[in-house]
């Protein structure tokens, strides 16, 4: 029997070996690979000197880093509460039975399957000023003054208003669904045992369908916050960061100091420093999800 054991998990070993030896060529590595980088002054071309701690030292005291970080934390709290209450509300509604319930299926889910460029550009179409759809819409429907524009793209607030609106109707599909399949594996005979006591609508709500979707909710805050932190492309395309580099996440800073500043150790630094900032982040969250299933 233990014989047995063993040549099935050699087998199912061999099956694996391709993809490990992959996995480790392209993600193992280059992250062992960025470890020893953060340590030297390399640029594109090569290897120039050795400087210790000498990049997280002078990442510290780097007030543009720690400023693209704040950006990062804002955009997590524009989007991850409105997500998860956005995607908790689609869900709901495509829940229902109705003659409507595939289109608002495929309706809901559909700008998911974009690329971030497809749905940045979309973006741009829509808040430009001038010739932008939404400038257009409300001239048309004489909420905006004729002659007046609103700088969407280009105002701070504004700006965040954009890029959080434009990430929320691309994205929300795929929490939606993680929702709309937790819906569907409550038992009905949960929601009739408390029509029988009584129930009103408001009160399944509350204290039956919401408490029983709270560990997926607790699993996606945690995905959307490492989501969001992660945050670059429709920043980039939208807003190029701007205006004043207010706009500018981590990611986007760690970019342009490895490759439009030829600083790969420095670059390879900060990405080791966001590294340990969401580890830290998601054992807080994995923390305070075990210690509520615990209660």
């Amino acid at each position: 029997m233990k014989m047995s054991k063993m040549k099935a998990d050699l087998q199912a070993l061999l099956f694996l070996l391709p993809f490990l030896i992959v996995y480790f060529l392209f993600t193992i590595w280059p992250m062992i690979k960025g470890v020893g980088m953060s340590f030297y002054k390399w640029t594109l071309i090569r290897k120039m000197e050795y400087l210790g701690f000498g990049n997280y030292e002078k990442l510290w005291h780097d007030q543009d880093f720690w400023a693209s970080v704040w950006h990062a934390f804002q955009f997590v709290i524009f989007t991850t509460p409105t997500m998860v209450v956005l995607a908790i509300i689609l869900a709901l509604i495509a829940n229902r039975n109705s003659r409507l319930q595939r289109l608002y299926r495929s309706a809901f889910f559909l700008p998911s399957v974009l690329s971030v460029a497809v749905a940045s550009y979309l973006g741009l179409f829509i808040f430009q000023p001038y010739t932008g759809f939404l400038n257009s819409v409300l001239h048309l429907l004489h909420i905006l003054p004729e002659g007046k524009e609103i700088f969407w793209l280009t105002e701070l607030n504004l700006s965040w208003v954009a890029i959080s609106v434009l990430t929320l109707w691309w994205t929300v599909g795929f929490n939606f669904i993680l929702y709309l399949s937790a819906l569907q594996d409550i038992s009905d005979d949960i929601y009739e045992a408390a029509r029988l006591d009584g129930a009103n609508d408001n009160q399944v709500l509350w204290r039956i369908t919401l408490p029983l979707l709270g560990p997926i909710t607790r699993t996606i805050i945690m995905l959307q916050i490492i989501a969001s932190f992660k945050v670059f492309m429709q920043i980039y395309i939208m807003t190029g960061g701007g205006p004043l580099d207010k706009t500018r996440p981590v990611i986007q800073y760690i970019w342009q100091t490895g490759f439009r500043h030829n600083d790969l150790g420095y670059a390879a630094a900060m990405s080791y420093v966001l590294f340990f900032i969401l580890l830290a982040l998601s054992a807080v969250q994995y923390w305070m999800n075990n210690r509520k299933e615990a209660n």
